[in-house]
């Protein structure tokens, strides 16, 4: 088997340049000199026989021909850097702590029936888990505080995150609201004469302060407290499904019949915080029973 007569490093230092723009900037973002930049690059044009850059104007931009071959080597880049990822799993062995941040709106008995069997095999793993807001999502993403997430929308690196399951939302008010007289389907216009509440995270609520909306809103910082609010009669609203299914079928609850759409779905996404912890046997535990019990 001969050898390849180029490095992935010379092929990590060609995107880098690319994305970067200009040698000085991918020197930096790669702490080396500028001048091993410069090396490395013309060692890799000089054993594939090819021009792969040209510099237009201050920016270092791919020939028709480095384009090509980049496009091919960048697979292979990022499958070696998830098998180094997971190397680094592998050394690292059971955890001794998982952090967790979960969306509200994720089913609860799921969640806690594998919290369950986690521990089982893992009695000494302990885990820490903090519950937010969709408003709260891309906040917490760029933080990248905790080892898991599951948010409603994916982190920008896809590699790292991926879809888990959708959650069915359903509007609704409580039995003898005066919403349940009217004829349906009930319009957008006729919604607006009743409050409608909302769940939003405490910043969201102090900026609603300062707004004026043409129809009330009542907005509540939990979940819960919104459901016992609809319960009560203050207003209507669109909730998760699974959380007021019981209410739904005992007659306390009644679903709207709306003009258009009466079911909402919002996608929950699995992120981890890096690709190393994608290979974590411990976390992939974890997912592993998630995923068995909403599969």
């Amino acid at each position: 088997m001969e050898l390849p007569h180029t490095t992935l490093e010379q092929w990590v230092v060609l995107q880098t340049v690319v994305n970067e723009g200009s040698y000085a900037e991918a020197a930096r973002v790669l702490f080396r000199s500028q001048s091993s930049v410069s090396y490395a690059l013309a060692s890799l044009q000089e054993r594939l026989g090819l021009r792969l850059l040209h510099i237009v104007g201050r920016k270092a931009e791919l020939t028709e021909q480095g384009r090509a071959l980049l496009s091919q080597a960048q697979p292979l880049i990022s499958a070696f850097i998830q098998l180094e990822a997971r190397a680094v799993g592998l050394q690292q062995g059971a955890r001794t702590q998982i952090s967790l941040v979960v969306d509200a709106v994720f089913p609860k008995d799921s969640l806690f029936l594998s919290l369950k069997a986690f521990q089982k095999v893992f009695p000494d793993t302990q885990l820490q888990l903090s519950e937010i807001l969709r408003n709260e999502t891309d906040r917490q993403i760029q933080a990248r505080d905790a080892d898991l997430y599951i948010t409603t929308q994916p982190a920008e690196n896809t590699l790292n995150s991926r879809w888990l399951m959708d959650v069915e939302f359903v509007p609704i008010a409580a039995y003898g609201h005066p919403l349940l007289s009217l004829k349906i389907p009930i319009n957008a216009s006729q919604l607006g004469q009743f409050p409608l509440i909302t769940i939003v995270d405490r910043d969201s609520q102090r900026d609603e302060k300062r707004k004026t909306y043409e129809t009330a809103n009542w907005s509540f910082t939990t979940i819960e407290a919104a459901i016992e609010a609809i319960v009560h009669g203050v207003g209507y609203g669109w909730v998760p499904l699974h959380k007021v299914s019981a209410r739904l079928e005992s007659g306390e609850l009644v679903r709207l019949a709306l003009d258009g759409n009466s079911l909402r779905k919002t996608a929950l996404y699995l992120t981890y915080n890096s690709a190393q912890h994608c290979y974590d046997p411990t976390l992939n535990a974890f997912v592993a029973e998630i995923e068995r019990r909403i599969g």
